[in-house]
């Protein structure tokens, strides 16, 4: 078989001839041509092939493209996906939620007989352990196996949360795409997100509108149940999230973020009756589900006997859900406490993405109610199978694991209250700032900055503000009990005080003029995914565009590839799309040579291609944190500001960094004189 080859800027066209039916046949003559005018209607060359070269030869010159926590390598070792049967997967949930409708579901929900679990492995797992880094490719390889074993599950928690925007600005790829690819390998079990009220996916308020939009758009992609909630139980801004969900077609379950200890009766600012009361606001306004969000694992085993006891008693008919970290050890033992008290679901991790800052172990949940009524009916020899899957893949996270520093849980978050994605965050933070030993005293001024803003409820994004003050502008909402005072005047003093529901005075946003905006950009294929994620994160977005611009479709990489790049001599292949598979082999690094550059020679399905990699005292493609005042980084994917301390006192003699440079750990920033 011979090889067609042609200037790049011909392929559209060839591509046109060889797919012309009338060509095809064999019956062209010299008119054909002028006869076929179609054929000069050119579809943009993908290039992906090359595309994807230049990436992995920038990989290898310069190394990862997403900021690198600890100095860590993915394993070496790939993970083993579990067998499943051929055919359909066995009847689940979501089969119930399709034929009976969000209120049938709900009914279905309460009438049975056991526990239910939902597994947050595909997203608060590892938003918790492994700083939100997990790629869909690693989620893809074993849906079709939880979709199979595990189809009693009550919902998979997969989107939502901080592993929207960390899809675009630290992984490159697409939040949505995500969403599709795994409804169409787990069709069984319905998928549920995380929606920060009116704040959607984002870190601020947005208008109506927006999260409308977004709600419907998500549900359009296959999103089930939207557990909607207020980083300060904010009703309006829970209102407006519960709404929006709804409307779209949604199951609404509203949760309320715990905090204190409802079994202290010391601590009255979040008494049993305030969650009652909220409770009965929530239900009012008709959700489907009631959930409990216990963010920084306070829930202890009689705290949970008293609140999910008298939720019970109070709403017979409503399913009640629980969700808890582990970060003190206690989980599995409040989660029992809870479900023996009358909860109907309670969230788990499978048990090598279990513990510490995660949920609890779904494994030990599993074993614990088996042979009683609680009984989850999951096979736990299939628990140990996933877990295996998740432990080795874990290892591809190694730069990225929170155990690089934190070596276990803290009965201490009882005083602190500090929420298990930032335990992790804060914890690395320190360390990478040479204050690791410190830890006790960064807890501890977190606890100060609590208490001084009044006791908050702490969870993104309140908990990454408790620190700045920000919140007692009310740009995010009322905290219970208000603003403590004379604080806040003494803060503000002359600047603009926010009342009422924040977003309730925003314009609404013109969607057809961003699409436009965006078509004008990137080009005619822009979805309304895209429109979106440029709502949510415009910058981010653009950001996200013009790396897959340069570098083409990365997420078609396995994890280790994308991370590290290949090995000189390794051969491997990437499948584009079904049927379209790239046959790859790195054959050589170059030196440096004078202009900057190393040539990396690949073989791409037979013949060698040179792509050269400019060496950067940054990375090509690092999404920059959006900047605000005096150039601090607002609440981002790490949700933090980094402090540089200096190891010595002494006169700044020159500096190495510009403005919007990124860095590294160890890259040289400036030199002191002493």
């Amino acid at each position: 078989m011979g090889k067609l080859a042609s200037k790049q800027t011909n392929i559209p066209f060839l591509q046109n001839v060889l797919s012309n039916d009338q060509f095809l046949y064999g019956t062209v003559d010299t008119q054909f041509i002028d006869e076929n005018q179609d054929l000069f209607n050119l579809k943009p060359v993908q290039n992906r092939a090359q595309k994807l070269l230049h990436y992995l030869g920038h990989v290898m010159v310069n190394g990862p493209t997403t900021p690198i926590p600890v100095k860590a390598k993915p394993s070496s070792i790939d993970p083993v996906i579990p067998a499943v049967p051929m055919g359909d997967p066995p009847v689940g949930f979501r089969d119930v939620l399709l034929r009976e409708g969000p209120e049938g579901f709900a009914k279905a929900v309460r009438r049975h007989d056991g526990l239910l679990l939902m597994d947050t492995t595909f997203r608060d797992a590892h938003q918790s352990l492994l700083a939100t880094r997990v790629r869909t490719h690693d989620l893809k390889n074993i849906a079709p196996f939880v979709a199979h074993n595990f189809s009693n599950l009550f919902s998979v928690e997969n989107w939502g949360g901080a592993t929207f925007d960390v899809a675009m600005r630290f992984l490159c790829e697409c939040p949505w795409k995500r969403l599709q690819e795994l409804r169409a390998l787990l069709p069984n079990v319905p998928f549920q997100m995380l929606l920060r009220g009116a704040n959607a996916v984002g870190y601020t308020n947005y208008p109506d509108n927006a999260v409308f939009k977004f709600c419907e758009v998500a549900r359009e992609n296959g999103m089930d149940i939207f557990r909607v909630f207020d980083s300060l139980n904010y009703l309006p801004n829970m209102l407006l999230g519960m709404e929006a969900a709804g409307s779209a077609g949604g199951v609404v379950e509203a949760a309320i973020s715990y905090t204190g200890d409802v079994s202290d009766p010391m601590r009255q600012k979040y008494s049993l009756q305030y969650y009652l009361d909220l409770a009965e606001e929530l239900v009012k306004a008709g959700t489907h589900i009631l959930a409990i969000k216990d963010m920084a694992g306070l829930l202890k085993p009689e705290a949970s006997r008293q609140l999910i006891g008298s939720l019970r008693d109070r709403f017979p008919d409503m399913p009640i859900h629980v969700h808890t970290h582990d970060t003190a050890g206690a989980g599995v033992a409040a989660m029992l406490a809870c479900a023996e008290s009358g909860a109907d679901i309670v969230d788990v991790a499978v048990d090598s993405m279990a513990g510490m800052t995660s949920q609890p172990s779904m494994g030990a949940i599993v074993a614990c109610t088996k042979g009683t009524k609680l009984s989850t009916g999951i096979a736990l020899e299939k628990v140990f199978d996933y877990s295996e899957y998740w432990e080795v893949t874990r290892g591809l996270y190694a730069p990225f694991d929170c155990t690089a520093t934190m070596k276990s849980g803290n009965a201490d978050v009882y005083e602190n209250e500090i929420p298990g994605g930032q335990y992790t965050n804060l914890h690395f933070q320190a360390h990478s700032m040479g204050l690791g030993h410190k830890f006790k005293e960064v807890k501890k001024a977190y606890t100060e900055a609590n208490k001084l803003l009044g006791d908050l409820i702490k969870v993104t994004p309140s908990s990454k503000i408790v620190e700045t003050c920000r919140s007692s502008w009310g740009h995010i909402g009322i905290p219970h009990g208000g603003f403590p005072e004379p604080f806040r005047s003494k803060v503000l003093k002359s600047l603009p005080r926010v009342e009422g529901r924040p977003g309730a005075s925003l314009p609404a946003m013109d969607f057809q003029a961003l699409e436009k905006q965006l078509r004008e950009s990137y080009g005619d294929e822009i979805s309304p995914e895209d429109v979106m994620s440029a709502a949510m994160y415009p910058k981010v977005f653009q950001e996200f565009k013009e790396f897959t611009t340069t570098f083409g479709p990365v997420d078609c990489l396995n994890t280790r590839l994308f991370l590290d790049g290949p090995k000189i001599a390794e051969e491997f292949e990437v499948e584009l799309e079904r049927g379209k598979i790239l046959h790859i082999k790195a054959l050589a690094l170059g030196d440096l040579n004078k202009a900057g550059q190393r040539e990396v020679f690949f073989e791409l399905n037979g013949p060698t291609q040179i792509c050269a990699g400019q060496r950067h005292c940054g990375h090509e493609g690092d999404a920059l944190p959006p900047q605000g005042p005096e150039g601090r980084t607002w609440p981002g994917a790490m949700k933090m500001e980094t402090v540089v301390n200096s190891p010595l006192s002494g006169t700044v003699t020159k500096i190495y960094v510009t403005t919007d440079a990124s860095l590294e750990g160890d890259d040289l920033i400036l030199e002191i004189s002493e």
